[in-house]
């Protein structure tokens, strides 16, 4: 069985914004991957990006750098 950890997930109204945050990541070298979106987390998007709880910080900085829409910043054991 795989074991469960916290993790940062960042949720978004669009799939199109969900790649392009694949594509942000990819390019700033931040560990990540898109997921599925979690049952227990409710968004207009089916995709979600997930990163290690220590990455948090980087992340959101990204985001708010970026000013890439995004829906909502969750942490949740996945």
């Amino acid at each position: 069985m795989i074991k469960k950890s916290l993790k940062h997930i960042v949720t978004f109204h669009t799939t199109s914004a969900a790649m392009e945050m694949e594509d942000i990541c990819r390019e700033e070298n931040l560990n990540g991957r898109l997921i599925p979106l979690p049952k227990r987390i409710s968004a207009d998007c089916g995709l979600a990006w997930c990163s290690d709880i220590k990455e948090s910080e980087s992340v959101e900085k990204l985001l708010e750098e970026t000013g890439l829409p995004f829906q909502g910043i969750h942490i949740c054991e996945v």
